[in-house]
């Protein structure tokens, strides 16, 4: 295979990203003979912490750690940021988990146009939150796009798919560590091609599309009227953020782990009500049980469901106390 494009040269390339997912991504990049590598573009710092200390995006610390230059600009529809986006004079674009806008003036800038790579199979779930959104879905099946970017959500033309098969109990910090990997294999094998010319782009099909949105504190509340299997899909789709979690007379509980048992609520326990399971606690729910593994009452340390459970004698002796809040 020939380095480069059709003139045997490396492409003057520009990465944009800024999570984790981008971050092998980048890595993979910066390897490829095929490109040269000429600047990083990620958002900047950000308050982290109960210090609120600047921190920098995982993008950004792996670039320094390349030795690549890094630009953290506010918005790219700045004129001066544009300008010098284009004083780089970068022949193709990659970007991965940037989360921002990218205007169509710079996805025209590059011979070789703008590469995104996007962790669903495209159409399905496209923008903000699409890996949480697969869990959610009880999908069975996700992976990763390669598309060309145009100025819709995720609407571009599909360059290469890569596909991963779900086994139904993924949590989304390892779901993403694997589709970054698998996409940046994707991008070390695409790129020859694609530069080369001899890959084409597919449009997007119309059916099965569907659009995710950020995610709010409100998404991950743990509403006992949705069924046990559908709340331990909540637990695993919002693990870190912004994490499940039940509202109890005693405060807000964060939900770190969970089990669903099958199985239909007595009238004794209506929805909402914890009860004692095995060791620990369980949620009734409109459908089964759900057994919370690991758990964080506000104010503490997070601990197992046994652990918790021993602090709850009253709360659980009584038939329907400690419901958790269902409105």
């Amino acid at each position: 295979m020939t380095d480069g494009d059709a003139s045997g040269r490396p492409v003057r390339t520009l990465f944009l990203g800024s999570g984790t997912f981008a971050v092998p991504i980048l890595r993979a990049l910066a390897e490829a003979p095929e490109v040269a590598l000429v600047a990083v573009i990620t958002a900047p710092p950000r308050p982290a912490g109960r210090t609120g200390d600047l921190r920098p995006t995982p993008v950004a610390e792996a670039a320094s750690l390349l030795g690549l230059p890094v630009l953290t600009p506010g918005r790219l529809r700045e004129p001066v940021t544009q300008e010098a986006i284009a004083a780089l004079a970068p022949g193709l674009i990659v970007l991965a988990d940037y989360g921002r806008i990218v205007p169509g003036a710079l996805l025209d800038l590059p011979a070789h146009g703008a590469l995104n790579l996007h962790p669903s199979l495209l159409p399905r779930h496209r923008g903000a939150t699409p890996l949480p959104a697969a869990i959610l879905a009880g999908d069975t099946e996700t992976g990763v796009t390669l598309m060309r970017m145009d100025e819709g959500v995720d609407t571009g033309p599909i360059v290469a798919v890569r596909r991963l098969a779900l086994r139904g109990d993924e949590r989304a910090p390892a779901l993403e560590a694997t589709l970054a990997a698998l996409a940046a294999e994707l991008l070390r094998a695409s790129l020859g091609p694609w530069l080369a010319g001899s890959l084409p782009a597919r449009p997007q099909p119309a059916a099965g599309a569907s659009l995710t949105r950020p995610l709010r504190k409100e998404d991950a509340r743990l509403d006992p009227g949705l069924g046990a299997e559908r709340l331990a899909r909540v637990v695993r789709a919002y693990d870190p953020w912004p994490g499940a979690w039940l509202e109890l007379p005693s405060g807000r509980l964060i939900v770190h782990e969970a089990t669903a048992v099958p199985g239909a609520p007595t009238p004794e326990a209506p929805p909402g009500t914890l009860v004692a399971h095995a060791d620990g606690v369980a949620l009734v729910t409109s459908a089964g049980l759900l057994v919370l593994g690991s758990v964080q009452p506000a104010g503490k340390r997070r601990m197992s469901g046994a652990e918790w459970r021993r602090g709850l004698r009253e709360l659980l002796a009584a038939p329907g106390a400690g419901s958790a809040d269902r409105g």
